[in-house]
């Protein structure tokens, strides 16, 4: 009999998750709350608290859909003591975009801000309200002052999410750029985990040197300036939790 399998990630991942799942028999999908892409100090204790309640529901096999995500290295030692493995690098539009094409458009201009699908529909909520500039419009130009473009990292081809894209470049009066990455080493990682043997995700300790390799380089960049459960289906994946509002999916 296999095991059973839960990917938790991140709330802001939960489309992709499930779509990459779907065709995968005995893998499920949990995700927090995408809230905490402000709050990334609060991701390690609730990653581990979820992992540990997925133990307690029967789950043999854990991945975590995170990279460092803001959070300094601290999630990597969560991981290391619970045993469990997450995605390579430091944030999503790494392994969104690849870690050498990411490198490469970062050195190219370190003042960007990057979108991706999630971020690109829910920018107001997430950054212009999330940072409180609504209410305090003064608080932007401390935020976004030295920033000079806006690199929309895509995982769909979606006329919409480009106006909406297009529309948040225009809003904090940035350069725009798009890139069509689809789900890059997302998709790879997903597929590697599910696989019954063979490649494996990295460990958390090779991730830890990944991640740490160039401190200089911006994490997730929602969070602060620039520079400075249900039965589970056998024929595929299932949404088992969800810690997010519904309108923000």
């Amino acid at each position: 009999m296999a095991q059973r399998a839960l990917v938790i990630g991140c709330g802001a991942l939960a489309r992709e998750l499930v779509a990459l799942t779907g065709g995968l028999p005995g893998v499920d999908v949990a995700c927090l709350s995408p809230d905490l892409h402000n709050r990334p100090e609060r991701i390690p204790q609730q990653v581990r608290t979820r992992i540990q309640e997925a133990r307690a529901d029967g789950y043999e096999r854990i991945f975590i859909a995170y990279a460092d995500c803001g959070t300094g290295g601290l999630l990597d030692p969560v991981l290391a003591e619970e045993g469990v493995e997450r995605l390579a690098g430091a944030h999503c539009y790494e392994f969104f975009a690849g870690r050498a094409a990411f490198a490469e458009m970062a050195d190219d201009e370190p003042a960007t801000f990057w979108l991706t699908d999630f971020l690109a529909r829910n920018f107001e909520r997430l950054v212009i309200r999330g940072l409180g500039i609504d209410r305090h419009p003064e608080l932007e130009p401390m935020y976004f002052a030295n920033y000079r473009r806006l690199v929309y990292l895509s995982q769909t081809e979606d006329p919409a999410l480009m106006a909406l894209a297009r529309a948040a470049a225009e809003r904090l009066g940035l350069a725009f750029e798009h890139r069509h990455v689809g789900m890059g080493e997302l998709a790879t990682s997903i597929a590697a985990f599910a696989a019954p043997s063979g490649s494996r995700p990295a460990s958390a300790e090779e991730h830890s040197r990944a991640s740490n390799a160039d401190p200089a380089r911006p994490a997730s960049n929602v969070s602060g300036g620039a520079r400075t459960t249900s039965a589970r289906r056998p024929a595929g994946a299932e949404l088992v939790a969800f810690g997010i509002d519904e309108g923000a999916r």
